[in-house]
Formats: C-alpha cells, structure tokens, sequence
C-alpha cells in the first residue's frame, strides 16, 4: 500500500507527537492491522499508525474525493521531510526514497490509487493468506490493512465470520478447497479459493462454538461419522 512502510507507518509516540504539534494531522493517520495481528474473533492491535495521504478515490454516493495535499498538514510533511523514519540512508536521502518509490500517488507524499479505499470505512471481515488455524475478524472499527490481509464486505457479515471460524468448515476448506497446504499444517486462506466453498444459507446468533458447529453440520446434512472426521482433521 505504501512503498515505503518506514515513512508511512508509524508507532502510538510518534502519531501523538505529530496530533500534539498539529491537531489536524489526526484527520489522516488511522490505525492498521497486519495479517499476524488477526486472530479467531479478534485481533492483536499493536499500536501502529497509517500516514494515509490517499490519492483521491471516488465514495460509495459516487463523490470524487480530492487527494490529500500533504501541505495541509504540517507536522506530517516535516516528518516525510525528516530523516528521523530513514533507516536506510544509503539507499539515498528521504525525499528521494518518497520519489522514487513505485507506489506513489500525484506526489512523493502521496500514497498510490486504491480505488476500495473507501471501503475501509465499512464493516468487513478481516483475515490473512497463510494460517494454520481460521482466524476471521469482524471490523466495526474502521481499521486499514497492509498487503498481508485481505478482506470481505458485504451483506450478513456476522454470520458468514462464523462460518469462516468454524472448524468445521476450516477443515472442509483445507481438505477440498485449499490447493494445497503450507509446511505441516499451513494453508492458503485465498480469496479466490473461498469463494468457490460452499455455504449454507443459514443464520447463526447468540449461541457458543460448540452449538455453532452442531448447527453448521445439521445444515450442512453431515452424518456423525463426517461429523467426527472433520473435527479430527481440524487438529491434525
């Protein structure tokens, strides 16, 4: 997403610090989440902040959004100036790491085109590719991501994180859907691959993990036999 992730993604300190010189500089810096911080219902917040100078993008009401001009916001633009986030000052001082990065926007401060962007604001499922164990997160916190997370929005998001979560559609995906595994236990949780797996239409509210995995095997038809096996499977 950034191009250079020691400019653009920062720490708690150094986003309050920025807040305190310039208060307006809270309008651009929102929280975000990698794909080792989702966990099973939950997530592993590890204070880390994105300088989200987007390039525009166009609302879900079909609104053009503006380009964040990074002049706009002085306590951002002196830290991108600085050299305090270049950790790699041999590869050339900070600006001409900011201009020469592939992942750009309109200017050096500007991060690339992300036509989605305003989904970030909606609720969304988040997970990541390589786990060992389904580990979905619902979003109602309007977290952005970097590139090792993936996402899902849309309609009945509660129930479909269930799904994901249960083990026994973890193990059917992993046996039939995954296109293979990852070291011992590992698989690719693509998003292409999840879209071919089959759900049933089915609403699942206010119950505990074990009723939830009854409910899915009586919907799914599955005799105790198949029952049994895929919880196996889950754990090996």
């Amino acid at each position: 997403m950034t191009g250079l992730n020691e400019a653009f993604i920062i720490t708690k300190e150094k986003r309050d610090e920025l807040v305190e010189k310039d208060a307006k500089s809270d309008e651009i810096i929102r929280p975000i989440l990698r794909g080792k911080d989702i966990k099973r219902y939950e997530y592993d917040f590890q204070n880390l902040y994105l300088i989200n100078t987007h390039n525009g993008y166009v609302d879900e009401n079909g609104n053009t959004i503006l380009p964040i001009n990074v002049n706009d916001y002085p306590a951002v633009k002196e830290w991108l100036d600085s050299e305090e986030w270049n950790t790699n000052p041999q590869k050339g001082n900070s600006f001409k790491r900011l201009s020469e990065r592939t992942d750009q926007g309109i200017t050096p401060y500007n991060l690339r085109s992300l036509a989605y962007l305003d989904d970030f604001s909606k609720q969304k499922i988040l997970f990541a590719e390589m786990v060992s164990s389904p580990r979905f997160y619902l979003d109602r916190q309007n977290f952005l991501v970097n590139d090792t997370v993936t996402f899902i929005s849309g309609e009945n998001l509660e129930t479909l994180t269930i799904f994901l979560n249960s083990k026994i559609i973890f193990s059917i995906f992993k046996l039939f859907y995954a296109g293979g595994g990852l070291g011992n236990s590992g698989i690719r949780m693509k998003k292409t691959f999840l879209q071919k797996l089959p759900l049933p239409r089915i609403v699942i509210q206010n119950v505990n993990f074990k009723d939830q995995e009854i409910l899915i095997s009586k919907a799914l038809t599955l005799t105790d036999d198949e029952f049994d096996y895929l919880l196996e499977a889950f754990s090996i």
